[in-house]
């Protein structure tokens, strides 16, 4: 099957499908510029992102972690939505029964939202993701259930300078899992059910690395519906895919959702 034809019967699949479950990962924000803090490119004054996203190191030195994510949120404020962004924020207000679920915490799936919904005079809500690791746009409280969205500017020049909880006055925290730590429940919890009841899934810009995001694809495909996967490399469910779209986020998804 050539890219037109592959195109087309993916379209058809979606069109077709009440209920789509829309999984995405770090390639999706690839083209965005957004950086992967992974590997010798992920250094940051000599620090790996395994040595600063952990609750040991936040305990241990609040300041310096706190000095890391206000460098990494200047990073991401410098980068914006991309075409693939843009083109599943507005199809999913244009359309019901779409669940997006992401292991990104840039938070670029936000503001595509945004800006469809201002495009269209409308809500932003239908368009927004779960979150499964989080927001790096978002802070909770370490002491009690205060979270709010927060992407200010940081002062880490000392400890008394960090961000404080307004309801108790203990540190802020970046809204985001860290290493050892347990994904938030109720997305778990949406996101399995959205799983069980999605009619196909579309997965774009992960590899199927990393459990359990990519057993939510899985669990649609074994219950015999169709997988769509948008990826310029190989992947984890390539084999299993109704339809494999090699290209890009930007290339591929306006195309096809439009």
């Amino acid at each position: 099957m050539d890219h037109a034809a592959a195109l087309e019967r993916a379209r058809v699949l979606l069109a077709e499908a009440p209920r789509v479950l829309v999984l995405t990962g770090a390639g999706i924000s690839a083209e965005s510029g957004v950086p992967t803090f992974r590997g010798p490119e992920g250094l940051w004054k000599d620090f790996r992102p395994e040595d600063l996203a952990t609750p040991e190191a936040f305990a241990r030195d609040p300041r310096l972690v706190w000095e890391w994510y206000g460098w990494r949120r200047g990073l991401v404020a410098a980068c914006a939505p991309n075409a693939g962004h843009l083109a599943l924020a507005h199809w999913m207000l244009g359309r019901a029964g779409v669940t997006l679920v992401t292991q990104n915490v840039d938070a670029l799936h936000e503001r595509a939202a945004r800006t469809a919904a201002t495009a269209r005079g409308g809500d932003p809500s239908p368009a927004l993701p779960i979150r499964l690791h989080g927001s790096i746009a978002r802070v909770r409280c370490t002491r009690c259930d205060h979270g709010a969205e927060g992407d200010d500017p940081v002062d880490a020049t000392a400890r008394e300078t960090l961000p404080a909880c307004p309801a108790c006055g203990a540190l802020l925290r970046p809204d985001v899992v860290w290493f050892g730590e347990a994904l938030p429940l109720p997305a778990m919890q949406r996101a399995d059910a959205a799983a069980r009841e999605a009619d196909a899934c579309l997965v774009v810009g992960t590899a199927g690395a990393v459990q359990p995001a990519a057993g939510y694809a899985m669990a649609v495909v074994r219950r015999r519906r169709p997988l769509v996967v948008v990826d310029p490399g190989p992947t984890a469910f390539d084999g299993m895919a109704e339809v494999k779209l090699t290209g890009s986020a930007g290339a591929v998804l306006p195309p096809l959702l439009g």
